[in-house]
């Protein structure tokens, strides 16, 4: 009887727990939804803006596809709004802070996390720091700087604090990394011979390579959104980044409401395709750097 009693208060403990998988299955499922409509959906109304003409935009059909497509608009953007100067400048901006930012924080991250030093943290307090310091409250200061060192209006004015700026996130990230390498694969490097750069190059760095395409994402998103200081440093048009181009384009042609939103579709483009880029690279870093490990 007692044996009957125990078999049967099994049953409905695992029919519990199928239907408390099956609400967090649907729950899940439905908050992955509703992230795909929120991040997608604004991408995508944007394009049929795009495509649309002043009259089927102003009659107030949001959601409504175009009757024909206005391809006119994005070739008006781009002969009008001098996009690929823009492009240019925002890429060479980008990648030479990106690569400053690597180099920097991965040997700051390396002295940090790997050498025994009376002033180690003290280093590591002073990055801390400066991830707290406003962009904006260094606006004049670096006005001054820059203006009596001549370089106002250069692409070294915003690239050194972009780097600036960057850095202290870049070590945060690669030190913590860093720290979690087993001290035996130095060991047996020191063993063989290998001096410390050679064990920074050749042992630290495969194996960072998760952490520092994290840094590389960030950085790029960071450095190719940023307005603030492009648009107090930089004031000649041809050295001007796609940021202040948008702004630019959207004042000139504030009646062109079609070649705007094509505009910005073609701003936005390169930060989509670089992201999708380096987010298949840190997955294969992942594996990498777990077989290496």
């Amino acid at each position: 009887m007692n044996s009957t009693l125990g078999v049967v208060s099994v049953k409905p403990t695992a029919e519990v727990r199928r239907k408390r998988l099956s609400i967090v299955k649907v729950l899940a499922l439905v908050l992955l939804s509703g992230l795909v409509v929120t991040q997608v959906y604004p991408l995508l109304w944007l394009f049929i803006y795009s495509l649309k003409n002043n009259e089927e935009i102003l009659s107030g059909r949001f959601f409504s596809l175009p009757a024909s497509p206005q391809w006119k608009n994005f070739s008006d953007a781009i002969a009008a709004g001098h996009y690929f100067q823009y492009l240019k400048n925002s890429l060479l901006v980008t990648s030479l802070t990106m690569v400053v930012v690597l180099l920097l924080s991965s040997l700051a991250s390396f002295a940090i996390s790997r050498f025994r030093w009376k002033y180690g943290q003290t280093v590591m307090v002073i990055f801390l720091i400066g991830m707290m310091i406003p962009l904006q409250a260094t606006l004049l200061p670096l006005m001054i700087i820059f203006k009596n060192m001549h370089i106002l209006n250069t692409h070294l004015s915003i690239i050194l604090p972009y780097v600036a700026f960057q850095t202290p996130i870049a070590v945060f990230i690669l030190s913590g990394f860093m720290k979690s390498i087993p001290n035996e694969i130095e060991e047996s490097a020191v063993m063989d011979g290998a001096s410390v750069i050679r064990i920074f190059r050749s042992v630290v760095l495969p194996i960072s390579i998760p952490p520092m395409m994290t840094v590389c994402i960030l950085t790029f998103i960071n450095i190719w959104n940023e307005y603030i200081l492009a648009a107090t440093f930089i004031s000649s048009e041809r050295l001007k980044t796609l940021p202040f181009g948008v702004n630019s384009f959207v004042s000139q042609y504030s009646v062109n409401y079609g070649a705007i939103g094509a505009f910005l579709v073609l701003g936005a483009l390169p930060v989509i395709l670089i992201y999708f880029l380096l987010a298949d690279k840190i997955t294969k870093g992942m594996v990498a750097g777990a077989v290496k490990g």
